[in-house]
């Protein structure tokens, strides 16, 4: 699904992003440029960090 219109950024491309260690909507635009452009997409990419950042820490916990 299309999250930012603006970047032509997907939910598959930010919960990479995320899993590839950003933890904020700042490293997210650092990183896929998602957040950068109108921001009408912040909210749903914040969405996606409450859901996606705490997993991707407990994997990496139980990694270790």
């Amino acid at each position: 699904m299309l999250v930012c219109s603006c970047f032509a950024v997907s939910d598959r491309t930010l919960r990479n992003v995320i899993a590839a260690g950003a933890r904020d909507v700042d490293e997210i635009g650092e990183r896929c440029a998602a957040g950068t452009g109108c921001g009408g997409c912040v909210e749903e990419i914040e969405d996606l960090l409450d859901i996606v950042a705490p997993r991707c820490a407990r994997l990496t916990a139980k990694a270790s």
